[in-house]
């Protein structure tokens, strides 16, 4: 929002949400109906062509978003140094509202305007006509009416709302409020109408116009730089004909410079051009791709989470995964997904992070949870997170957390399998149980003197039995066989406070994987559940209180657009991977994997002198 919204600041959609596309149904369908019951020289394609036009806009968009979030991640080329909050994300949500602008321009354009119906498929006059006037007209008034808005009236009103985005993404270059839309647009319609009234308009350059338009704000609002040296080496004026993410950029964070739209020209004659053009190009095309200190590796969910990813759609990747009614549409392409999880054989970075003086990248293992329970795919899988920590260990990170089921007993013994077979790894593998128990034994009430363990049975709950028993709290287990395995792991003197029971009446339930919903049933009213699993277990009891999974909040100075954990609130990280920033910022020189655990107060202290604190108890 605008620090002083004007009028026409919002988009008169908004109220709808969701279902604003419902506005372009009736064209949408009119124009196909005609489509179809008509006969071929009666047909308008040019008005059934719209409805298709406006999905490939999205997918170009979208496309630009995956490939620009991904380079960005990796770091070669960056020009801005920085990384994107929640704020930017909220306020880039709409980005596809300019889409449906067009959509309805273009469908009343086609009912008012005879010119605008039966359109050739290509003229090239008209195409002519439409790069001319754009060159001569369009890139002008631009220049003037984009140096109006920095005036301090327009620009507290409109156009400080697009500038917000300090850090650009290809979809900060469409961020505006509705007023200022409708500026741009009358703008551009100028070639578009030209074309129309004078008869060389085809369907080619109305919507290759408009494409072009896309194509060349999404590059220029990218946070890297893609183009290379050698063109303006070949063809020097070529400087003034086209722009760069570099030259756009500084405009962002320079307010007063570099004006044009995507031709510098009327910069350099009126004087505009920013002083650091150059040596920020250059310096952007040198940068070398980041060598993290850090690596989180992680792994794909379902198959929905896909679209979680920060790769994906922003407006799902920022917030804690839920389901949405829409996503059944979409299964082809998560179909798509899933075959494409079984043939790539390589982790991909999916984002990064700074935190202090460290730098943090997470890389995802392309595979699912449902494909980490098949037996005969652990070889495969295992392969695959071996490579990852061997090219990490190249790369001279300092430690690598193994994230969800990358680090599980019965796959590689918590990771302890990659440490027998490459002795000489100078990477530390992390799997974060010391901090991960001691985040589930501080988030357990003071004072309480019981508590029912249940689920499987795993390196955690082991610890946990022993850290309870030790502190005089006695642990409840339900079932015979857990009973004696936990007990011939403690020490002889606390083993009376394991205790095998066959009531549920406990207020306090540490509960794992595996638990069922029938035993969530058995526990009695206002029943605490404290999980210390990796995956938050489904919530059946209203009349209960759900913690977190092991997890914390991060300081407000962990540069961060949000975590690759999307079960988890804003801001929030699993325990896991905290433990493994904390392993490297305290210089910790020791593996912590297969049965090794790392002391779990030294952990927790840790943890929280670094700004790391454990999340508060939801109310009920």
């Amino acid at each position: 929002m605008a620090s002083k919204p004007g009028i026409l600041t919002e988009w008169p959609w908004k109220p709808l949400g969701s279902f604003k596309y419902m506005i372009l149904a009736p064209w949408a369908i009119h124009g196909t109906y005609q489509f179809i019951s008509k006969g071929a020289g009666e047909r308008d394609s040019s008005y059934f062509l719209v409805l298709p036009f406006l999905l490939a806009r999205l997918l170009h968009n979208q496309i630009w978003i995956s490939y620009s979030r991904h380079r960005t991640a990796k770091g070669n080329n960056r020009i801005v140094d920085r990384g994107i909050e929640f704020e930017q994300v909220d306020r880039e949500s709409n980005w596809d509202d300019q889409i449906l602008l067009s959509g309805i321009l273009f469908y009343v354009s086609h009912m008012i305007i005879p010119q605008a119906s039966h359109l050739p498929l290509w003229r090239t006059d008209g195409v002519i006509i439409t790069v001319l006037i754009h060159a001569s007209v369009v890139e002008f008034l631009y220049y003037w009416l984009h140096r109006a808005l920095h005036h301090h009236f327009l620009y507290s009103r409109y156009h400080s709302h697009h500038h917000s985005s300090i850090v650009t993404e290809p979809i900060s270059s469409v961020i505006h409020p509705f007023a200022e839309h409708m500026a741009y647009f009358m703008l551009f319609a100028i070639p578009m109408f030209t074309t129309l009234f004078v008869r060389t308009a085809s369907m080619v350059s109305l919507t290759g116009y408009i494409l072009c338009i896309d194509f060349m704000n999404n590059l220029g609002h990218c946070n890297f730089e893609l183009i290379p040296y050698w063109l303006f080496t070949i063809f020097p004026p070529l400087k003034c004909l086209m722009y760069t993410p570099s030259y756009h950029s500084l405009h962002h964070t320079q307010f007063r410079t570099n004006y044009s739209l995507f031709m510098p020209l009327y910069d350099y004659i009126y004087g505009t051009v920013d002083q650091a053009l150059d040596s920020t190009y250059e310096t952007s095309l040198r940068r070398e791709e980041d060598s993290p200190d850090v690596v989180h590796l992680t792994h794909l969910t379902t198959p929905e989470s896909i679209y979680h990813l920060r790769l994906g759609f922003a407006s799902l990747a920022s917030h804690p995964h839920s389901p949405k009614w829409y996503m059944w549409i979409m299964w082809p392409l998560t179909l798509a997904s899933v075959v494409w999880t079984w043939i790539y054989g390589h982790s991909f970075i999916l984002e990064r992070n700074a935190f202090k003086k460290l730098k943090l990248q997470s890389w995802v293992i392309p595979r699912y949870n449902f494909q980490y329970l098949l037996q005969w795919r652990r070889e495969a899988i295992n392969a695959l997170i071996e490579e990852a920590i061997l090219d990490a260990n190249k790369k001279g990170v300092k430690v690598l957390t193994l994230g969800l089921l990358n680090q599980g007993e019965e796959l590689n013994t918590n990771g302890e399998l990659y440490i027998q077979k490459h002795k000489d790894l100078r990477t530390k593998l992390v799997d974060g149980s010391s901090l991960a128990v001691a985040v589930v034994l501080h988030s357990i009430p003071k004072g309480t003197g019981q508590v029912l363990l249940k689920g499987n049975l795993n390196k955690l709950s082991y610890a946990i039995a022993h850290a309870l028993c030790a502190r005089d709290i006695q642990v409840n287990v339900a079932s015979k066989d857990e009973h004696e395995k936990l007990k011939r792991s403690l020490n002889g003197k606390y083993r009376g406070n394991l205790i095998l029971s066959r009531t549920f009446s406990q207020e306090i339930w540490l509960v794992g994987d595996g638990i069922a919903e029938e035993e969530q049933k058995k526990a009695p009213k206002g029943t605490l559940f404290i999980p210390f699993s990796q995956f938050p277990p489904k919530q059946i009891r209203k009349d209960c209180l759900y913690h977190s999974t092991p997890a914390m909040t991060i300081p407000r100075s962990f540069d961060n657009l949000h975590s690759c954990e999307n079960w988890l609130p804003r801001r929030v990280m699993s325990a896991w991977r905290v433990a493994g920033i904390v392993h490297a910022l305290e210089g910790w020189n020791v593996n912590e994997c297969g049965i090794k655990m790392f002391d779990i107060e030294k952990a927790w202290e840790a943890s929280l002198q670094h700004g790391f604190r454990p999340l508060a108890l939801p109310p009920m």
